[in-house]
Parts: C-alpha cells; structure tokens; sequence
C-alpha cells in the first residue's frame, strides 16, 4: 500500500513520485485535489499542452464505455513518447476500479494515469484497490489545518514581499481554508489590493476578503436547511453555471445532515441545549452558518435527520449511475429536502 498523507506530500513530490504510474487522489477539499493532481501531472514529463499526449476523461466516459480506461493507456501516442490519461469526477464507478485492479496488477510502461475523486470513505470500492495495490500512489487532501493554513499565506506574501499583521492574519485564517484553490485565490486577491501598502492590516482583510471557509455549495446547503425554495433554486443555478458537479453539492449537503445528527444524538442522549452542543461539536462552524445549524437542531430529531442523510446518500449513488440525469435527479432531490425544512421551521 502506498498512501500519502496530507504531511507527506511535498517529500512524495521530491523523491518518491517517479516510482509510480498510477495516482489515485482524493477527499473532501476538491481545489486541493486538483492542485496535487496537477503537481503530480508535471513531474511527470508529458506535454500537457499536447492533446495526443494528454487524455483527459471524465468518469461518465468510463461508465459509457468500460473498456475505455485500458484501450487509451495500452494506445501508442500518434507522434510517440508517454502518454497522461487524467480522470476527473471519479466515486466508485465499477469500470474505473476494475480497470485500476488491472493496472495495479500490470502498471502500465508507457502511460501515467491520475484519478481525481471526491471524498471516498474507508472501505469504499476505489479506496479500497488504491490501497490495496503497492504500485499505485494513494493521496489524501482534507482541509487545511491551520498550519497548512499558515503556510500558504506566508508563501504568497512572500512571493509579493508583503508582511501582515498579527490580527489581520487571524482575520484572514477564519475567512479561508475549506477549499484550497478557493483559499489562494482569496490571497492573492488580497496580495494584489495590497501591492502598494507597506504592510496589509485588519481593514484590508475586510475590505476585499470575502468567505472561502467553504465551496460555493454551502450556500446551497443553508438554503435547503432554511426550507428556502426561491434562495435554493437562485443557489444551485449559481453552481450548476459555475461547472460544479451538482453530485458534489448532494455530497455537502448529506455531509451535513450527518453532523446534525451526530450533535442532535448529543442533546438527546445528554439532555444537553443547542447552545451547549455548539460549543463543542460546533466550534468548527463558520460564525455566518451558525443561526441555521441551530435552527435546524431545534426543528429537527436525531431520528429524522440520519433518514434525510441515507435518503441523500442514496440519490448520490442514483446520480453517479445515471449521469445523464444527475442535476434533475440531484434538483428533485434536495428540492424535496427544503420542503421539509421549510414544514418544520413553521412548526418551529
């Protein structure tokens, strides 16, 4: 098993990385997904800019045509040299692990393969023969901490030769951090406002910083949560516009239902208030989305809370089967998700 941890990544980088041909990265922060599977696409020599050298799929290619994944690493390159098959979107589509079995068994000589998945559970099909399979790298990307956090800052304001105070970097660190492009976008956004200040303080964070603690689908989420039609539909145009796959926003929205079911299960087994379960379970919990994880933990049961995450867990599983169909399937869905929301917050 080759598994990289999140702290392990930049020593892969430098010394281990040439020993693979398979890449298998995944997790819940989808900007830092892409930001190593695009690292690791360099190291390895191919022509990006060269569409015969560089294959880019997207899983729904691989559900339409199993054989795909095999037939373009075992193709020879029209004008020779190694050859990237770089796939986007993945779960645990049965094509794509059956294919990755293969390849772990029979690393290819003349291709590289990188997958970029969401956040797969342990145990989970593609996790599973990733792990399992000595020659293909495994990599990890969960959310910055705040050291991770801290690093980033320090090396885009270095790059720019700017400093920032303590407070305005305190600031800065509880606006960011959910999503790793997002999270350097907001910097060097910042970094271009301050090109001409001696040094950036609490104002300039305000002035220009907005929240990228989260992808654009929490915006989605808090609507469904308030029970909100006309604000959810304004949302997940918003996304669907943006090429976010809509599956992804199915994914944080079942996400949360299953902490307010873990924090509900809290004040019912403990007898405890919602003021004294957020102090604990909820301390990572912007302070924007707070009103309406609360809200929801007055209106909702523990009981009824896990039902609504399986039901959502479900119509992920529906989506990656049906392609075609997963933004009506994922629309319906979550549509059906606020409607309950908005029944309870009137009881409440």
């Amino acid at each position: 098993m080759a598994e990289i941890k999140s702290h392990e990544f930049e020593g892969f980088l430098q010394k281990s990385v040439r020993h693979y041909r398979v890449f298998v990265i995944y997790g819940p922060d989808r900007g830092l997904v892409n930001e190593r599977a695009s690292q690791i696409a360099k190291t390895t020599g191919v022509d990006l800019h060269d569409g015969f050298a560089l294959i880019r799929l997207d899983v729904g290619d691989l559900q339409s045509d199993p054989g795909r994944l095999l037939d373009e690493v075992n193709a020879f390159g029209l004008f020779g040299g190694e050859k990237l098959i770089w796939i986007r979107g993945a779960a645990n589509e049965k094509s794509l692990i059956d294919g990755l079995q293969y390849l772990g068994a029979n690393p290819p000589e003349g291709s590289y393969v990188i997958v970029e998945a969401g956040d797969l559970k342990k145990g989970s099909g593609l996790r599973k023969v990733a792990e399992g399979e000595r020659s293909i790298a495994c990599v990890a990307c969960y959310q910055d901490d705040a050291r991770a956090l801290n690093a980033l800052v320090d090396n885009e304001l270095s790059s720019a030769n700017l400093r920032i105070t303590p407070a305005a970097r305190e600031l800065l660190l509880e606006s960011i951090g959910g999503d790793r492009i997002a999270s350097r976008n907001e910097v060097r956004k910042l970094i271009l406002y301050c090109l001409n200040e001696p040094v950036i303080d609490e104002h300039h964070v305000l002035d220009i910083v907005g929240d990228a603690s989260a992808i654009s689908t929490d915006e989605v989420v808090d609507a469904v949560l308030y029970g909100d039609p006309d604000a959810f539909l304004h949302a997940i145009q918003k996304v669907v516009a943006s090429k976010t796959a809509v599956f992804l926003v199915l994914q944080s929205c079942m996400k949360q239902f299953q902490q307010l079911e873990v924090m509900r299960l809290e004040m019912e087994e403990r007898q405890q208030q919602v003021a004294q379960v957020m102090q604990t379970l909820g301390r990572g919990i912007h302070f924007k989305r707070k009103p309406v994880i609360e809200k929801t933990l007055r209106n909702w049961n523990s009981q009824d809370l896990g039902r609504e995450a399986s039901r959502l867990n479900a119509a992920i599983f529906q989506s990656r089967q049906r392609a075609a169909l997963e933004d009506n399937l994922a629309i319906q869905t979550l549509l059906a998700t606020v409607l309950q929301s908005a029944r309870r917050n009137r009881k409440g």
